[in-house]
């Protein structure tokens, strides 16, 4: 999910009462829910579409669910000495202490996988134990109904607190009401993944922005798609013509080992672009320009069946 989301996630736990553990809870709740995203600094070292085999891996991953809280801990109960010693520490502040400190960074950091996981573009949950990938397909990207609800709950609870009043009702029946969202999603996407069960070894029923209650199904295989009904894919890609394409164009082998629907689109201007069936709208970022001497004629598309 987007930062944003993660950060009222955190901000959100903060409110329903965990800030009350120990002073720089908050901090440590937001900061934590956005904590497994250090990995977007490849984007200062890699090219191209390589960081799509980097991100959301090894900092995703159980080690980094462990160690990420107790450096963000350390900071946090090292800026509080450092205060101290000052004499700039707040009055207001409740004392610190290091165990709830990583705790509270704990949860604030496990809500992250948690949350990149229901969408689909997929998280390694057991890097570097295992590089597979996971999808939920619950939830698009960017889901400002969440942002909506969330943004009210942390608001509503913020200024019933400023007048003394309980403000982690409100917090908490926030975080029970996304709850409850994200399991319709989870439920319109069960229903309508299984409606199209049999139409290829992949069906997807992919959230698109803004209509939640919509999905945008992809089903197929072997680098032919039917999306929403349209066929994509030009070119039979079978598993054992994906080592012949990384060897030849060293960008593909990143972008296949993330891909999850690889297919190849022949362009209006005779390009072979190696694409994604989710990202079809995204070419910066998410394309590959492919060697048409690496691409074989194909034979005609197969008829895909269709609702």
């Amino acid at each position: 999910m987007d930062n944003l989301t993660h950060s009222l996630v955190g901000a959100l736990l903060g409110q329903c009462g965990l800030k009350k553990k120990t002073g720089l809870a908050m901090p440590a709740l937001i900061i934590g829910a956005n904590l497994p995203d250090v990995d977007a600094a490849c984007f200062f070292w890699l090219d191209g579409v390589e960081h799509l085999a980097f991100r959301r891996g090894i900092t995703h991953g159980p080690p980094a669910w462990l160690l990420l809280p107790l450096v963000l801990a350390g900071i946090l109960w090292g800026l509080d000495r450092w205060q101290a010693k000052r004499g700039k520490r707040p009055e207001d502040r409740r004392e610190v202490s290091f165990k709830w400190l990583y705790i509270l960074s704990f949860i604030g950091c496990l809500s992250h996988p948690a949350l990149d996981w229901m969408n689909v573009y997929g998280i390694r949950l057991l890097e570097p134990f295992s590089s597979q990938w996971f999808y939920g397909d619950v939830l698009f990207i960017i889901d400002i109904w969440l942002w909506a609800l969330l943004i009210f709950s942390v608001w509503f609870s913020l200024r019933r607190e400023k007048r003394g009043g309980d403000w982690m009702k409100p917090a908490r029946v926030g975080l029970s009401v996304m709850l409850t969202y994200i399991g319709f999603n989870a439920a319109i996407t069960g229903v309508t993944e299984r409606a199209h069960e049999g139409e290829g070894d992949i069906v997807i029923a992919s959230p698109p922005p803004v209509m939640f209650w919509q999905r945008d199904v992809i089903s197929g295989s072997n680098g032919r798609y039917l999306i929403n009904g349209e066929q994509w894919g030009d070119f039979d890609l079978t598993e054992a013509d994906k080592p012949d394409i990384a060897a030849a164009v060293p960008q593909a082998a990143p972008f296949l080992f993330w891909s999850r629907t690889p297919l190849v689109h022949v362009a209006d201007d005779g390009r072979y672009l190696l694409r994604d069936a989710r990202y079809l709208g995204r070419e910066g970022g998410f394309t590959v320009e492919l060697p048409a001497e690496v691409c074989e004629p194909a034979s005609p598309a197969p008829e895909l069946a269709a609702d």
